[in-house]
């Protein structure tokens, strides 16, 4: 269902070396612990990759636009610049992705123009920055739910070498302008939501 937006001016510097697919597990998580905020509509992926987000989303039932600055193989997705995105697609009710981490503040601030629930994964880090703090406390984000146990390693598309546990926390950021009050925080554990087996690797087909 993705439509065709213009394509931006970013470098491939800007995202082309900042691919980290992201892991199953995570989306399944969200799925599990965010399904019943998630408001009816088309969910809008702007940063799709390789359909990480998108396939697991649309497999639950959920109508999903696909759009990326690379195309990275994901199936009916789209070739465009979200940062550079003026008008909102028609029946966009909320944006749900995984973006480069350094464009992590334009993305919120973007989404937030586009739909009023904004869902995003993003190293726990984030919520430091004294620079951060008066936009947080000026915004509407609603919850925020730390990943326990860390995410299986987001290794750079095409890597070869050896798979390593990931040494960095990541959480669910969560914007939703229903919400009133402080943001929440939740804590969520993927294998509560992901079969493993005793090694803690998630089985074959899991989410």
């Amino acid at each position: 269902m993705a439509m065709i937006a213009g394509v931006g001016s970013h470098s491939h510097a800007d995202r082309g070396d900042d691919f980290y697919p992201t892991p199953p597990e995570a989306v399944a998580s969200l799925l599990a612990i965010e399904r019943k905020w998630l408001p009816g509509g088309i969910v809008w992926e702007p940063a799709c990759g390789d359909g990480a987000i998108v396939l697991p989303l649309r497999a639950a039932g959920f109508r999903v636009r696909a759009d990326d600055l690379v195309d990275r193989g994901c199936p009916d997705s789209c070739v465009a610049d979200f940062l550079k995105q003026k008008e909102t697609p028609p029946h966009i009710t909320s944006v749900i992705t995984n973006p480069p981490f350094r464009l992590a503040r334009e993305f919120v601030d973007t989404a937030l123009e586009h739909a009023p629930y904004v869902a995003m994964l993003l190293r726990l880090a984030f919520l430091e920055g004294g620079a951060r703090k008066p936009w947080f406390q000026s915004g509407s984000l609603a919850r925020v739910h730390v990943s326990s146990r860390r995410l299986p390693m987001m290794h750079r598309a095409g890597w070869t070498g050896p798979k390593a546990g990931s040494a960095v926390c990541h959480a669910w950021f969560v914007w939703d302008k229903r919400h009133e009050g402080r943001p929440d925080i939740q804590w969520f554990d993927w294998k509560d939501h992901v079969p493993a087996n005793d090694n803690g690797l998630p089985l074959a087909g899991a989410a």
